[in-house]
């Protein structure tokens, strides 16, 4: 869900959300608390077992109110029994450390593409900068979330650089998306070329491989692929999907035909925190958690 759209400083050339770009997409405010519960109620009533919530903005500088909100959200539908993700720009260690305490299982923070190729596609946040949001992610104990996009015009070296980057980090990603880029009128990839279909495959293969514990997900584009198409995916390592009413500010196949199609494969839905490695963090940070309750000092109240 996004939850706040549109009015970036970011330029990043594939986005409808870039306040640089002239597209249709109007900047709005971030949204209240409940119709984000409405919406991950219905996610969750509909077998999603992970709700993931986007704010269009390169950081959370200045935001503080806002963030408290967020903070808020997260507790709330942490407290539905869901795995929580958000994806807000850049964020501090000590940041990080608050969407921990408040429940958050997962980050999603895109390195869209090959560290060769990444200053065709953005120029105000560097490659480095995505990293250091990484590690204070992972510092903190969340889950990371980190793919790519096919379809900027990178080279088939560009999504094997990719796929080295992200399994070069001190722990693979729990969650690796892979989206095929939807080009929107106004942005600089507006005319770009749909990605060859052999290439997500390929990608997907090779991601699998080499990150043999990571849950890939097929992300943004999925809807332009019909069933034989995306089983062809599940069958080359795929193991989730986005689905809902919309994918940030693109279209995304809807949760009935979504659950016709798993059916129809004979595939059944994983539970919330049941991947082994968000389920090691889980347990993780309740053991901390339990530890300082064990260590705190009991207050003297007869002072």
């Amino acid at each position: 869900m996004n939850i706040k759209t549109g009015g970036c400083t970011e330029d990043c050339s594939y986005c409808s959300q870039s306040s640089r770009h002239p597209t249709s997409t109007k900047a709005s405010r971030l949204v209240d608390i409940e119709p984000v519960l409405e919406a991950a109620r219905k996610a969750k009533a509909n077998g999603s077992t992970r709700f993931c919530m986007g704010a269009a903005w390169r950081d959370l500088a200045g935001r503080k109110r806002g963030f408290e909100r967020i903070l808020e959200m997260v507790r709330q539908v942490r407290g539905m029994g869901m795995e929580v993700c958000t994806t807000l720009g850049m964020l501090s260690p000590e940041q990080a450390r608050q969407l921990k305490e408040a429940g958050l299982t997962a980050y999603n923070h895109n390195l869209d593409t090959s560290r060769e190729f990444y200053p065709e596609v953005i120029t105000t946040r560097s490659y480095d900068e995505r990293l250091e949001t990484i590690s204070a992610v992972r510092d903190a104990g969340i889950s990371v979330c980190s793919g790519g996009i096919l379809g900027l015009g990178e080279s088939d070296g560009d999504r094997v650089g990719l796929i080295w980057e992200v399994s070069s980090m001190p722990e693979h990603p729990e969650s690796f998306p892979v989206n095929a880029l939807v080009p929107i009128k106004g942005t600089p990839l507006e005319n770009n070329e749909p990605v060859p279909y052999q290439n997500i495959l390929r990608t997907i293969a090779t991601a699998r491989i080499v990150l043999p514990q990571t849950i890939i997900r097929l992300a943004a584009g999925r809807q332009t692929l019909d069933d034989a198409k995306q089983a062809m995916c599940f069958m080359a390592g795929t193991n989730a999907i986005f689905t809902g009413e919309q994918m940030l500010t693109t279209p995304c196949s809807p949760w009935d035909e979504d659950k016709a199609m798993m059916e129809r494969w004979g595939l059944e839905g994983m539970h919330s925190f049941e991947q082994v490695n968000v389920a090691r963090k889980e347990r993780s940070a309740l053991e901390s958690s339990h530890e300082l309750t064990e260590r705190s000092p009991v207050p003297n109240v007869g002072a």
